[in-house]
C-alpha cells in the first residue's frame, strides 16, 4: 500500500440484531479504529455503506462498512473504489474466518474467497479479480468440517470467549495501522502467527 488514500472495508451485516455476532467482527475492527483514532461513521446512501475517515501519518484511510448484507458486499465495495479512484491493490478487507482459531489473525496480499460469501461477492464485483489484501480474524468453529455453520457465525461469542474476541479486535485494528504505516509485508511478519493456546482452546469448542 503506497502513501495515498486507502480503503479499508470491514464486512458484516447491518441491523441491531447482528451487532456483536461473530460474522460482524469486521465491523467491530473498524469501530475500534474510529474509537482510537477519531472520526465517526456516516451513512453514504449512494454506496449503501457507513463511511468514516481517519488520518494516519500522511495517509487518509476511508473506512467502509457495507450495509448491503454480507452476500452483496461487492456492490458497495465496487462503488466506493470507483468514487475514490482507488485501485483494489490499495484496499484492505477485514473479515471473519471460521477456519481460524478464535483470536488468530491472517493477513494475505491476495487470494480466493475461502468460502466466505462477503469475499466472494467482492471478487465477483471486481470481475473475478482476487488482487486485494485481506485480514482474516479467527472466530473459531463449532462442529465438524463441512457442517453448516450459519447459526455459529450469526451467533454471539460465549462469555468465556469474549475477552479473547475483544483482544482479537484490538490486535486486528493494530494490524490495519501497521499495514498502512509500515507496509503489508512487515504487518504479515508481525501478525501472522499462531493464536495463543488459550485462544485456540476457546475458538475450537465442540
Amino acid at each position: 500500500m503506497s502513501a495515498r488514500t486507502k480503503l479499508v472495508v470491514g464486512l458484516g451485516n447491518p441491523g441491531p440484531e447482528y451487532v456483536g455476532t461473530r460474522h460482524n467482527i469486521g465491523f467491530a475492527v473498524l469501530d475500534r479504529l474510529v474509537a482510537v483514532h477519531g472520526g465517526s461513521f456516516k451513512r453514504k446512501w449512494r454506496f449503501a455503506a457507513e463511511v468514516a475517515e481517519i488520518v494516519l501519518d500522511e495517509n487518509k484511510l476511508v473506512l467502509a462498512k457495507p450495509q448491503t448484507y454480507m452476500n452483496r458486499s461487492g456492490l458497495a465495495v465496487a462503488g466506493m473504489l470507483a468514487w475514490l479512484k482507488v485501485a483494489p491493490a490499495e484496499m484492505l478487507v477485514v473479515v471473519d474466518d471460521a477456519d481460524l482459531p478464535l483470536g488468530q489473525l491472517r493477513l494475505r496480499e491476495s487470494g480466493g474467497s475461502g468460502g466466505h460469501n462477503g469475499l466472494r461477492s467482492i471478487i465477483e464485483a471486481l470481475g473475478g479479480s482476487e488482487q486485494f489484501a485481506r485480514l482474516r480474524v479467527g472466530i473459531g468453529r463449532r462442529g465438524a468440517a463441512g457442517e453448516d455453520i450459519t447459526g455459529h457465525v450469526l451467533g454471539r461469542f460465549a462469555a468465556a470467549e469474549r475477552e479473547t474476541a475483544e483482544a482479537a479486535v484490538a490486535e486486528a485494528a493494530d494490524a490495519v495501522v501497521c499495514c498502512v504505516k509500515e507496509g503489508l509485508t512487515k504487518a504479515m511478519n508481525r501478525f501472522n502467527r499462531k493464536a495463543s493456546p488459550k485462544a485456540g482452546q476457546e475458538g475450537e469448542l465442540a
